[in-house]
């Protein structure tokens, strides 16, 4: 596999600083509970001590492939691969699975099914490993491939009712959607894959290390950045329960029809939605209401609580620049939303075109005319 580099001073270098960063990157995650790089974030536990273990992981796959970069016999070369293959399928691939999963925080799904998906790939590198021979190597590929197909098919699901579940669950969205890190894992572990499987030409081995340098950064940028939603969601398994225990009771519809004039008087009129970060738990908690009842009411309404807190956020800014204008005032865009309680423009001029149908720039200019 490295025969072609096994003198070449230059990647045992690389190879070497990747183990390095590896290891640096995963004491960082597992030993240090502040958040150096984004601090005014704060991440899921869960998800910074698995992506700790999943780094390690690669850390220690550097460490038992490295003999083959010194090794001189072919049978050295293949028993390197095929026990390293064996822990790979043990450590490695398990565990950027569990990442994935653990970036959707509406519940914990359960991991014991990883460990059966990826038990057959571990056991063919073991029976490869004792009769010396890879002649098992291409079932694993296209069982290794079908899994991975498999994957991608259940974490869109996945992605899809999570992000389902934000909508419902919290008015800014910013540092909580995961479509873009699972789109990038995704391609980074087929990239892998498709080197791993057809490991020729002289590239190869520092692709590897490349591909090794950009997912500890993405995986470091990722779990700085995703906020921490774990109590909402408990608050949330709370209130679903007690849900279910009056859902029978005569009053449940008469609470769920006061909400709209409870809306009005303690969210609308004190401008509760200006706050960045209010989710329905708390909304909930300010009105002095359940939060299932309050998810009801807008399920009732076809609406979500992120499309109802940012139609009034937008309602406010449609008032703020009225009156920024009529005082012959000047005010940019993006200053007017921040004010109106986006804390990102994007989201602001996504939500301003679903409730205008138009962009905001565009309705500015209609407005002038």
């Amino acid at each position: 596999m490295y025969d072609h580099i096994r003198e070449d001073i230059l990647f045992i270098i690389l190879y070497s600083g990747v183990l390095f960063m590896a290891m640096i990157a995963s004491c960082y995650l597992l030993l240090r509970r502040g958040n150096a790089f984004a601090p005014g974030v704060t991440p899921p536990a869960r998800l910074r001590q698995w992506t700790g273990v999943f780094i390690a992981s690669i850390a220690l796959n550097h460490v038992w492939y490295m003999p083959i970069l010194f090794a001189t016999s072919h049978d050295d070369i293949l028993m390197t691969e095929l026990i390293g293959g064996m822990l790979d399928n043990l450590t490695v691939f398990p565990l950027s699975i569990v990442v994935l999963l653990a970036m959707l925080q509406d519940r914990r799904r359960p991991l014991w099914p990883i460990a059966v998906m990826t038990a057959p790939i571990a056991l063919g590198m073991a029976v490869c490993a004792v009769r010396h021979s890879a002649t098992l190597y291409p079932a694993m590929y296209v069982y290794v491939a079908s899994l991975i197909v498999a994957l991608i098919i259940y974490m869109v699901r996945e992605v899809r009712h999570y992000g389902r579940w934000l909508r419902d669950n919290y008015a800014d969205l910013e540092h909580k959607e995961v479509w873009s890190s699972f789109v990038v894992l995704v391609i980074t572990l087929l990239v892998f894959f498709f080197y791993e499987s057809s490991d020729e030409g002289p590239t190869y081995p520092y692709i590897m290390q490349t591909i090794c340098v950009v997912l500890i950064g993405y995986l470091l940028w990722r779990v700085e950045t995703l906020s921490d939603l774990s109590i909402p969601a408990v608050q949330s398994h709370e209130d679903l329960t007690l849900h279910a225990q009056t859902e029978d009771n005569n009053h449940s519809q008469s609470v769920c029809n006061s909400i709209e004039s409870t809306l009005k008087q303690y969210c609308e009129e004190p401008q509760l939605y200006l706050q960045h970060d209010i989710s329905v738990a708390q909304l909930a908690k300010q009105i002095g209401t359940n939060r299932s009842y309050l998810s009801r009411y807008f399920a009732l309404q076809g609406i979500t609580y992120n499309a109802y807190i940012n139609g009034l956020r937008i309602q406010h800014f449609v008032k703020l620049y009225h009156e920024t204008t009529a005082a012959h005032q000047s005010a940019s865009t993006k200053q007017l939303a921040y004010q109106s309680g986006f804390r990102s423009y994007s989201t602001f001029n996504a939500a301003f075109k679903q409730n205008m149908g138009m962009t905001a720039g565009e309705w500015m200019r209609t407005s002038e005319s």
